[in-house]
């Protein structure tokens, strides 16, 4: 919308920046002056860095050879300039006065009156198209309830043209790709500082989710990627699971690019409720069937790290993918290998797996080996897991317990609800592993093994401290316990057992280090688990504009024993820095364990739930 040229309001440029002439009646060219913008009732200079910044005026203010006649010239349009870049701000009415001044370097002073701010006085928002009249009356209300510029608020030209592009977004964001803003309109009330908007929407033809085309596919098996991408064909269009099958497609090893797209120069014709049915298009280009990557790393926890990572994403005869990996810590050394076929139409796929581990748990340093074989599927928000596994392990050091071996089967389910996967700050998660087995070395005994993890967010609002500076913050609690049931005397792979500590876990405290405890003092895996932390996150912001670091407070607790009701705690609690880098969330913690009465640094790149 234009804003009138009659509202620009009223200025006066005195004539003291007349023309000087020489004796042969020459014109001289003026000085550079110096602009000075003063602004009443303006507490936090945001009208004044405007002016500041986007008059005319101030482009030529450092000029030295500006003739007189075209300084006469900005000056006199210097007020209607100001009057305009007010009406942005939703000052419709102001008083502005232009002082030249006079000397050889004279200050042009602009003085402004802004008036009363207008308000917004009604927002009308109509919705019209092909669809059913209860359809879009519903989503007409919805756009009315989530208007951001509600009635009673300064009306501004950036906040108008802001709400009608995200009731657009919000209309093409589900069943109206198509949709288009028909019309719009703000009348304004100068005098009585109202304003009267108006918006209508035309929404197109409703749509529908058809096939999905993969299209440039030659190594690869579409029927199964397609099964990967789980895309909801004959539901109403969304956008969210438009991208959440592409980001499927995407993080799945096969491509290297793809993009998928509604097709609707190709959709059917529109049904009696106004509906179409359209293809999604996915423009992709396949990953090479080989990659090789090598990694580097530091972790506080076991120092620097080397990987390397081989991917095969056309096993022959199988057609599944394998990923093998060779990864050398300090304290880990692992060779690991698994395959994982493409999902079936129910969405249930194959897997199976090997690795070769040496890592330090406790007071012992553990060589162990493990299998695993059975099936998976992933629903989006919900995982769940069915499989076998076969393990074996064995310790070294003084007094290290005798190595042992054992076959289970396990359920696992886990369900995420977070706003985000990659640095989630809302919603909840909570993962589930239940197994039963039978230890086969040194004696054979049946045994249970359970672990739960859960974590959530809690917003705390957000807290006005004046001066335009607000502050919000929410508390990040993460619970954590397992337990295996044996016969007391019977000896359980490591690997079931359970030790903590460390950067993920009870900060404060040496990766692996809080575990059940012989009389002698070493440390080793014990068959029960509890671990609590509340952290206190707030987001670092500077004149009300949020950045991307923030800062933390925590308390980390954590206990591993042989007895259920042996409780023995390991407290950190300390004080963190988090930055939202491109590569992921780093997180930088200064903890005290108060057991060991020291402070330990962790850092961490990256979330993992």
């Amino acid at each position: 919308m234009l804003l009138p040229a009659w509202l620009a309001g009223c200025a006066s440029a005195p004539s003291s920046a007349a023309e000087d002439t020489t004796e042969a009646g020459a014109t001289t060219r003026a000085a550079a002056f110096t602009l000075a913008v003063q602004v009443d009732g303006d507490a936090d200079g945001t009208l004044k860095a405007l002016l500041a910044r986007h008059l005319q005026l101030q482009r030529f203010a450092h000029l030295p050879d500006l003739q007189p006649g075209e300084l006469r010239r900005l000056l006199g349009t210097a007020g209607g300039d100001a009057a305009q870049l007010l009406a942005t701000q939703g000052y419709f009415s102001p008083a502005v006065t232009v002082d030249a001044g006079d000397g050889a370097h004279p200050t042009v002073t602009v003085q402004v009156r802004p008036g009363v701010r207008t308000e917004v006085a009604a927002v009308d928002i109509d919705v019209n198209g092909e669809a059913a009249d209860a359809q879009l009356a519903r989503r007409r209300e919805q756009l009315q309830r989530q208007w951001p510029l509600a009635v009673g608020q300064p009306f501004t030209q950036a906040g108008w043209d802001d709400a009608k592009a995200q009731g657009l977004r919000r209309l093409q964001a589900r069943r109206y790709p198509t949709a288009r803003i028909a019309d719009s309109s703000a009348r304004i009330d100068a005098d009585h500082a109202r304003a009267q908007l108006a918006v209508t929407y035309d929404s197109g033809p409703a749509y529908r989710l058809g096939a999905l085309q993969l299209q440039g596919l030659q190594r690869y098996d579409a029927e199964g990627l397609a099964n990967l991408a789980r895309l909801p064909a004959g539901q109403p269009y969304s956008e969210t699971a438009l991208l959440d099958a592409q980001q499927r497609l995407a993080a799945s090893g096969y491509f290297d690019t793809v993009f998928l797209k509604l097709d609707t120069s190709h959709a059917t014709a529109t049904d009696a409720q106004g509906e179409r049915s359209a293809p999604v298009v996915a423009q992709a280009t396949e990953a090479p069937q080989n990659k090789l990557v090598l990694g580097v790393g530091l972790t506080t926890d076991s120092g620097p790290r080397l990987s390397l990572q081989h991917t095969h994403n056309r096993l022959p005869g199988l057609g599944w993918q394998a990923r093998s990996t060779i990864e050398l810590e300090r304290n880990h050394q692992r060779a690991a290998t698994d395959w994982l076929a493409l999902p079936g139409e129910d969405g249930w796929r194959w897997f199976t797996g090997a690795q070769l581990l040496r890592e330090t748990t406790g007071s012992y340093m553990v060589r162990s080996g493990q299998l695993r074989a059975g099936r998976q599927k992933d629903d989006g928000h919900i995982s769940r897991s069915l499989y076998l596994q076969g393990d074996s392990a064995s310790s070294q050091g003084v007094d290290a317990p005798e190595g042992s071996s054992s076959v289970s089967a396990h359920w696992g389910w886990s369900g995420q609800y977070f706003n985000r996967r990659t640095n989630p700050t809302r919603g909840w998660g909570l993962a589930l592993d239940a197994g039963i087995g039978q230890t086969l070395h040194p004696s054979s005994e049946p045994f249970i093994r359970l672990l739960a993890r859960w974590q959530g967010f809690v917003p705390l609002g957000r807290v006005d401290l004046g001066e335009n500076v607000h502050r919000s913050s929410r508390l990040a609690l993460r619970l954590e316990g397992g337990g295996v049931w044996v016969r007391k005397n019977a000896s359980v792979p490591v690997t079931q057992l359970f030790v903590t500590g460390g950067d993920t876990s009870v900060r404060g405290y040496a990766w692996r280090s809080i575990g059940a405890r012989t009389d002698s003092g070493t440390v080793y895996g014990g068959r029960y688990l509890r671990v609590a932390s509340v952290e206190w996150q707030r987001p670092i912001e500077l004149r009300g504009n949020r950045t991307d670091f923030e800062s933390a407070l925590f308390i980390d607790a954590g206990s591993v024993s042989n007895s259920a009701t042996e409780v023995q705690n390991r407290v950190g609690l300390g004080a963190g820095l988090r930055w939202n880098s491109p590569v992921g969330p780093l997180q930088t913690d200064l903890a005290w364990s108060v057991h060991d009465r020291r402070l330990r640094l962790h850092l961490r790149l990256g979330y993992t739930f």
